[in-house]
């Protein structure tokens, strides 16, 4: 027969004290409820009330610190829509639709990469070789990211600042190598030369050649998708304006680990291939899960960009960007077949 319901109440400073003592037990020290009513014996409903009454008490505070949550219906539908195995929506805020735009736009960056450090963890096995390149979202992956399984780690594109040996991509590759006790293979190298003849000396040092063998042998890798402009682009703040130029009539529109691709994504071809020391795209195809990881809020078409090149098996993006792609309300991108329901959302 089930005990009464009783009201929630604290008479006595006894009982907060007992409250406490009982909410210390199964919050910090990780205590079942069956174990704490036998240490005070009392009823292990009791200390199920006795946790209540904490909590409502203000002797217990919750807070939930994450403006973040993921939107898994979201998630599904991307994955069904554009053929990927994974699809993860983060909701930034609490605005319409999620929209990234009520949140500071470098915590968003923080939030995607978190949930990507999370995917990751889910889906990288022992013995896989991981490959990240040096964007935003990998190095907030890499600060988020706590366990991985024993698996070497390969740095894919090279260094954008001056800094050769403490660049945040290098930090990146080891902080979530050491995370899984593997092997870190950075890239010491910049990732654009001056000229063709310079790229290919500095690729055959033998510290750079010794990461670019192992590019071949990435299983799992994760990547920023930015769009092809300022400030967001790697590339494009890296050439001369004629070059741009160049890019621009040959309708550049999105980057994936310094490769620029059109709104159809398609790879466009350039002789910056020449002056980069990174992963090439057929190689980035040959990558048995390789998940792009979105700015947050801003870039749809970009985004759009990435998953029609067929380059990518999985997306991390906030949710404003994800019902852009699935209702086509982008209007600089082509009106497309939308889905048959909107149910998801």
């Amino acid at each position: 027969m089930a005990e009464p319901v009783e009201a929630v109440a604290l008479p006595a400073p006894i009982d907060t004290l007992l409250a406490a003592a009982v909410a210390r037990r199964f919050y910090l020290e990780q205590r079942s409820k069956v174990e704490i009513a036998k240490e005070f014996g009392i009823s292990r409903f009791k200390v199920a009330r006795l946790l209540d009454a904490a909590v409502a008490h203000d002797i217990v505070r919750i807070d939930i610190t994450v403006p973040a949550e993921i939107d898994v219906p979201l998630g599904r539908a991307l994955t069904e829509r554009f053929g990927l195995r994974h699809g993860v929506v983060v909701n930034l805020g609490r605005g319409e639709g999620g929209a990234a735009a009520t949140a500071d736009q470098r915590q968003s960056g923080r939030w995607l990469g978190t949930a990507a450090a999370r995917l990751i963890s889910e889906i990288v096995e022992e013995g896989d070789v991981l490959g990240l390149d040096g964007s935003h979202a990998v190095d907030a992956l890499s600060e988020a990211v706590t366990r991985l399984p024993l698996c070497d780690v390969v740095q894919l594109t090279g260094v954008h600042g001056r800094d050769l040996a403490r660049d945040a991509a290098i930090t990146a590759v080891r902080r979530t190598a050491a995370a899984g006790g593997g092997r870190a293979f950075p890239l010491h190298a910049p990732f654009l030369l001056p000229d063709a003849v310079t790229a290919a000396v500095l690729r055959s040092q033998p510290a750079t050649a010794e990461t670019l063998d192992r590019f071949g042998q990435v299983t799992k890798a994760v990547v920023g998708v930015a769009a092809w402009d300022a400030p967001h682009s790697t590339v494009y703040d890296a050439l001369s304006e004629r070059e741009r130029e160049t890019l621009r009539e040959a309708g550049a529109c999105a980057e994936v680990a310094g490769h620029v691709l059109d709104a159809e994504g398609r790879v466009v071809p350039t002789e910056l291939n020449a002056r980069t020391i990174a992963v090439s795209a057929a190689e980035l195809r040959g990558v048995t899960e390789l998940i792009g990881v979105t700015a947050g809020g801003r870039g749809t078409g970009a985004v759009r960009a990435a998953l029609r090149s067929g380059l990518l098996t999985g997306v991390v993006t906030d949710a404003a960007t994800a019902r852009r792609l699935l209702w086509h309300d982008d209007p600089d991108d082509p009106a497309r077949t939308a889905p048959s329901s909107r149910s998801t959302e």
